[in-house]
């Protein structure tokens, strides 16, 4: 009995940590959508939870310029540094994070961008956001959407196939994109769905 109150305490707990406007357990994954089980949820939330704080306690400003997702012990990494040697740092702590399986860092270099590029990058996103929500066959909820210098990296999970190839398709027809990055597990590909 004691062991299902801690574990309804930690979901409460880690609920109240999420922004209101994002997925139950964590951004961009929504829990109406999410096949992964309570515990793979719950696992994977701690996990990103720990490598922000670890970030955090390393240099305040990552908090806001570092964006962490985590899916079925994978960890997705995004955001701005000024220096090489942090893009390194970041890359290690994330590989330190216990029971991670994969660090994919897709961190960029600032310098590289502006003002203009910046605006571009977010026309990009809103773009393809939008066209997830029209597209009935894609679940929207399911996918974390970054765009850095016209590159879209896109992280999350598909039900099927034919929703993968749509979610790529999509973002391939995205005006003035340079390069798609996806980070799209099926859910028969998660570790503990395997038998």
């Amino acid at each position: 009995m004691k062991k299902i109150i801690k574990i309804i305490f930690l979901i409460l707990i880690l609920n109240s940590c999420a922004p209101k406007n994002l997925g139950t357990f964590g951004r961009g994954v929504s829990i109406s959508f999410d096949p992964r089980t309570v515990g793979m949820q719950i696992d994977d939330t701690i996990m990103q939870k720990n490598l922000i704080a670890r970030l955090t306690l390393l240099d305040k400003k990552y908090f806001l310029s570092i964006q962490v997702e985590v899916l079925d012990g994978r960890i997705f990494v995004t955001g701005k540094v000024n220096e090489p040697e942090e893009k390194i740092k970041i890359t290690k702590y994330a590989w330190e994070t216990r029971g991670v399986r994969s660090v994919s860092n897709a961190i960029e270099i600032k310098g590289k961008s502006n003002f203009r590029t910046t605006a571009k990058d977010i026309l990009i996103t809103t773009q393809l956001r939008t066209a997830f929500i029209i597209n009935k066959t894609i679940k929207s909820s399911n996918y974390t959407l970054e765009t850095i210098n016209k590159k879209i990296y896109i992280f999350g999970i598909a039900l099927t196939e034919e929703e993968k190839r749509l979610v790529i398709q999509e973002a391939n027809e995205i005006y003035d994109v340079e390069k798609i990055i996806p980070t799209i597990y099926l859910v028969s590909e998660l570790s503990r769905n395997k038998i």
